[in-house]
């Protein structure tokens, strides 16, 4: 390749143009979408965990505003800004996975054919219900014990898990998520697993995203067959609970 630029610059150094895009499409931040093109939304899952500082920023900030007053109160509204922050769009997924294993019976064609319904099931409606219920609790466990660093990267731990499972899981259908295959390369989950490391130091219970992302990982591989926008959403809510609980843990063993 001319000028010695490499075989692949965007593996290595993906544009800051993916972070608009990753921003604009996983948070409802009100940015211009003339900020990035459409090939930046192809490309921009190596920017998915840097939008969880968003999430986490948005969550920690109202809870520590409102915990001085009512620790209850705090948790309900993190838990609001955590659904206004990303519009519902994991819950959205989790619903989906569930409906789809809910009736699909171990039929493939059917468990697809109820994954792309755009209404929401009886199934669908229990998984919401008790996700965000397990999220109230934790969050005010949280709250309580004041683990605000913690809470602010609990979204960005999670989102590392997509970068993960669209590298090692075969694309489930054609769509966003094999579209997003293509940005993707080891270099920037080797980033990510990284700076987990490092984070961890302060906040050990961020190791807790280890077994989880590689149990979702096995989960997907054998009752999904793939990988899919819904299955993505669906590991990063499941994700976030699992260390929010490990977040309540590590302080009831201290």
């Amino acid at each position: 390749m001319a000028g010695g630029r490499g075989r692949c610059p965007d593996c290595w150094a993906p544009r800051m143009s993916g972070l608009i895009a990753a921003i604009l499409f996983m948070t409802r931040l009100p940015l211009p979408a003339r900020l990035a093109r459409q090939a930046d939304f192809d490309r921009f899952m190596p920017w998915l965990p840097a939008t969880g500082l968003i999430v986490g920023l948005s969550v920690t900030v109202i809870a520590w505003a409102v915990a001085p007053h009512d620790a209850w109160v705090a948790a309900l509204l993190g838990i609001l800004a955590w659904i206004a922050v990303t519009g519902a769009l994991h819950l959205d997924g989790l619903a989906d996975i569930t409906d789809g294993l809910g009736a699909a019976h171990g039929d493939p064609a059917r468990l697809s054919k109820v994954m792309a319904d755009p209404h929401v099931g009886s199934f669908g409606v229990v998984a919401i219900a008790a996700q965000l219920a397990t999220k109230l609790v934790l969050l005010h466990a949280v709250v309580e014990a004041q683990s605000w660093l913690a809470l602010l990267l609990v979204p960005l731990a999670a989102r590392i898990g997509p970068v993960a499972w669209t590298m090692s899981l075969p694309s489930l259908h054609s769509g966003l998520g094999s579209r997003l295959r293509a940005g993707t390369h080891r270099v920037h989950l080797l980033a990510w697993l990284t700076l987990l490391a490092a984070l961890s130091i302060v906040v050990p219970p961020l190791l807790a995203v280890v077994p989880a992302l590689a149990g979702w990982h096995l989960f997907v591989a054998r009752r999904l067959g793939g990988i899919s926008g819904d299955s993505h959403g669906a590991g990063i809510e499941l994700t976030e609970s699992w260390l929010l609980l490990s977040i309540v843990v590590a302080g009831w063993l201290r």
